[in-house]
């Protein structure tokens, strides 16, 4: 007697959620940052949404953007750099102490600034490589000798009537509404996510981040890796200094240490974002925006200052949480 089967219904495919999750992973920043636009703009209709507000928004928090960029080079790589606050500030202090008080040419401040930024880089990866001192105890320290050494410098005073020049280049025209500051950052962006997504330099660092010994042994010159990633984290954060002067005309030997703790929130909670479970230049310019948004919403409604810390503070938190998870709570050994 023969036994007939029924035909059963193919199963649905398997990965077609994962997908959709994936996809709502990559771009659920993006849709709160929206809705916080939107927030605001009901609370504020007048104010909030106007091409000039997100004018000066985007131009300002644009050394906070290339700061969080310069950050995610050598956390790829596995290591902390706190320095990049301070880098910030001796690049923009040193371009203001040449140009406004020594009369040197902006080129030649310029080019000391950077030369100071390659220097700073240098000291750190030396002292990180050569003595095997964990990155976080390095860059802590260099942080403190940087801010002696700006308060020595400008004698703790702001320097204001820095050359109009890097003022022009940086805040004094627009390309589609917005100063040239924001394009800087978003160049800077482009330039990473190429080297990160398409050049072997990328893949190295990921590599080396993901497993130091792992990627000895298959022949990557790990300290040189190392190295080369928190020389281009130092050049990044000195260039954030000369927008910085140039947004605001001056030099502050306070600003960079302002920057620090949103650009190493925007940092993380970009890693939860666009490529999530990396650190990746888009979603560190995304982040980056997100809190500027946030911070100037509270702003205008009249919130105390201290809100702007604890915001700030929480912000890093949770991407800090947010990102292990993504990681599948993978124990990290950076620093």
């Amino acid at each position: 007697m023969a036994v007939t089967v029924a035909p059963q219904a193919a199963p649905a495919p398997a990965s077609r959620p994962r997908i959709t999750a994936y996809t709502a992973e990559r771009f659920a920043l993006l849709a709160v940052w929206v809705l916080l636009i939107a927030g605001f703009g009901v609370a504020l209709p007048d104010s909030f949404l106007t091409w000039g507000n997100f004018s000066i928004l985007f131009a300002s928090y644009a050394p906070g953007a290339l700061l969080s960029l310069a950050i995610i080079v050598p956390l790829t790589a596995g290591d902390f750099d706190l320095s990049v606050g301070a880098t910030l500030t001796l690049s923009s202090c040193i371009i203001g102490v040449l140009n406004v008080w020594g009369g040197v040419p902006l080129p030649l401040a310029l080019l000391a600034a950077l030369l100071a930024g390659i220097m700073v880089g240098a000291a750190n990866a030396f002292f990180i490589l050569w003595f095997r001192i964990p990155s976080l105890v390095v860059t802590l320290g260099t942080t403190s000798l940087m801010t002696g050494l700006v308060q020595w410098m400008t004698d703790s005073s702001t320097i204001g009537g820095i050359a109009q020049g890097l003022v022009t280049a940086v805040v004094g025209g627009t390309l589609l509404g917005v100063p040239y500051a924001f394009y800087y950052a978003l160049a800077t962006a482009i330039l990473m996510w190429f080297v990160f997504e398409y050049l072997p330099l990328g893949r190295r660092l990921l590599f080396v981040g993901r497993g130091r010994e792992v990627a000895r042994l298959n022949g990557i010159a790990v300290d040189r890796v190392r190295a080369g990633a928190l020389i281009a984290s130092a050049v990044i954060a000195t260039a954030a200094g000369a927008v910085y002067a140039g947004v605001l005309g001056s030099a502050d030997p306070s600003s960079g240490l302002n920057y620090l703790l949103p650009a190493f929130a925007a940092a993380f909670l970009g890693a939860t974002t666009i490529m999530p479970g990396r650190f990746n230049p888009w979603g560190a310019i995304v982040a980056t925006y997100f809190l500027a948004t946030g911070i100037t919403g509270l702003s205008m409604l009249g919130i105390p200052l201290w809100v702007t810390n604890v915001f700030n503070g929480g912000a890093l938190i949770i991407a800090v949480m947010v990102s292990q998870l993504t990681r599948g709570r993978e124990a990290s050994d950076i620093g």
